[in-house]
């Protein structure tokens, strides 16, 4: 984990990776879940017999949006800013998802600063966040995710 001051620190990696967070394991039960509490329980996500038999895949797959839903953890584990008193989500700028996440595969973050503006009290980073999969050469997701973060 990379530990920063300041923004004024900050500010000077942009166009250079913040980092690389752990390696996370998607699970059967996570992605179950992930479908009941956002109502997307289609069958590739949740049959797991039925995926094997039907699914090109062979296996159950997680949604991609709880593949972005890890991004926050990745960024945790990532960098963080010791004078920032509160970060706020900003938003996306783009999201692809660029392959499937089979179940009980693993998943991690690659973070680089691409942007850093500064606004009132603070700075508005762009970070560009490769979910990467383990043992796969093409990444799962590849996503710029806007926040602000106060001093």
């Amino acid at each position: 984990m990379k530990i920063l001051k300041n923004l004024t620190e900050t500010k000077e990696l942009v166009g250079q990776e913040l980092g690389l967070s752990n390696w996370h394991q998607i699970t059967q039960s996570q992605i179950s879940k992930f479908a009941k509490v956002t109502g997307d329980e289609q069958w590739i996500h949740t049959a797991p017999i039925r995926a094997k038999l039907l699914s090109p895949f062979k296996t159950t797959i997680a949604h991609g949006f709880l593949v972005l839903s890890l991004l926050p953890k990745f960024l945790e584990e990532t960098y963080a800013i010791k004078s920032a008193k509160m970060g706020v989500n900003y938003g996306l700028n783009r999201v692809r998802f660029t392959a499937p996440v089979p179940v009980k595969s693993f998943v991690r973050g690659r973070v680089i600063l691409k942007e850093f503006a500064e606004i009132k009290n603070g700075a508005k980073l762009t970070v560009e966040v490769t979910v990467e999969l383990k043992d796969h050469n093409k990444p799962a997701c590849i996503a710029e995710q806007v926040f602000l973060i106060y001093e």
